[in-house]
This record gives C-alpha cells, structure tokens and sequence, in this order.
C-alpha cells in the first residue's frame, strides 16, 4: 500500500491542471475529486465522517461526494497529491474488507485516474493478484457491478471469474470492471464487451 501511495502521488503530482479538471472514471468526480477522495480516509476522523453520515440520512455515497467536493476545492493539486506521500504508511482500512480492500481502494482510483487520461501506467503484478484473488460478489451492490453470465478472463495474468460468455482483457482492466466500472473501448475483448464500455 505504501509503494502504491507514494507511486501515485508521483504520478499526479506530474498532471497539468488541465488533467486535473478532466473527467474520470467516477461518474460525477473530476481526476482531482478523486485525488481527494483517495486520502479522506486519512485525514477525516471518524467522528467527523459519522457527523457527515448523519447530515446526510445515512448515505455513505453522498457522504464521500461532499467530502471529496469539498476537499477538491479547498486543496491545491500538489497538496492533494502530497496526501498520498505523507500518509503512505497510513493503517486506514474501509468498513468492510481489512488490508486487501485498501489496497483496492488506492489501485482502483489510481486506475480510475489513468484509465481516462490515457496513461499506460501498470500497476504491478503482485498488487493486482492480491486484488484479483480478493475479487468477492458480496460486494457487488456496492459497486454497482452486474457480472450475470459473464466469465472475467485475464490475458496477462492465470485468473479468471464467474461463469458464462468470456470477457478478455488485462487483469486491471477486469479489476476495474469487477469494481462496476465501464471503460473506454478497446481495453476489453467478448460478446458481451458492450456492457462494460462507456457510451
């Protein structure tokens, strides 16, 4: 998780404000919403989030937006880069899924960042199989992420999920896919690709 934080916040804090205000794979967020986002777990004590929490009827979701809102607005993109660095070595874990639902959380925004910026970043391979093996249904309604008959085949790495029609790609692809995200297309191969790619 350190070696993840720190690599990222060396990627973003190389972005142009022009990266920073573009869209990214969150719908709503802006790369620097999620740059935000990605630290708030580090900085918001959980008194503060349970008064946001409340504030907001007991919606996380929306929780987490008008943080992430917030934060964007009221932090310089190096700052927020920097919240990744400082806290590398942060123990935050999410409500549910200990260290290996952490590191989902840095790799998955990292790759909702690049993802939509077009950068070829490779999040490596032993980060990618602790997240792949940690794949979990359970958390699907979550994410949003409908995978009904479709099987996840990674090209890169021995992994696959589910049942039914084939969907290749590389095995972040996939992660971001099993994390309820649609992608550009060209990143994924199958029958039944156009479900998972933006419009």
């Amino acid at each position: 998780m350190a070696a993840e934080r720190r690599e990222l916040a060396d990627l973003f804090e190389a972005l142009t404000p022009e990266q920073w205000n573009a869209p990214s794979l969150c719908a709503g967020w802006r790369v620097r919403e999620v740059v935000a986002h990605m630290s708030m777990g580090f900085r918001h004590p959980t008194a503060r989030v349970l008064v946001e929490l409340v504030k907001a009827r007991g919606s996380l979701h929306r929780v987490t937006d008008r943080l992430a809102r917030r934060d964007a607005a009221a932090h310089p993109d190096a700052v927020l880069a920097g919240f990744l660095r400082t806290h590398a070595h942060h123990p935050w874990t999410p409500p549910v899924g200990g260290l290996a639902a952490a590191l989902g959380h840095d790799v998955v925004h990292g790759l909702d960042v690049t993802v939509t910026l077009g950068l070829d970043r490779e999040v490596p391979e032993d980060r990618r199989r602790i997240l792949l093996d940690a794949v979990d249904p359970r958390a699907f309604r979550i994410f949003g992420t409908d995978l009904t008959g479709v099987r996840l085949c990674a090209d890169d790495v021995d992994w696959f999920f589910g049942s039914g029609a084939p969907l290749h790609g590389r095995g972040q692809d996939l992660l971001l896919v099993a994390y309820g995200r649609k992608l550009p297309a060209g990143r994924l191969r199958g029958e039944e690709v156009h479900r998972f790619v933006t419009a």
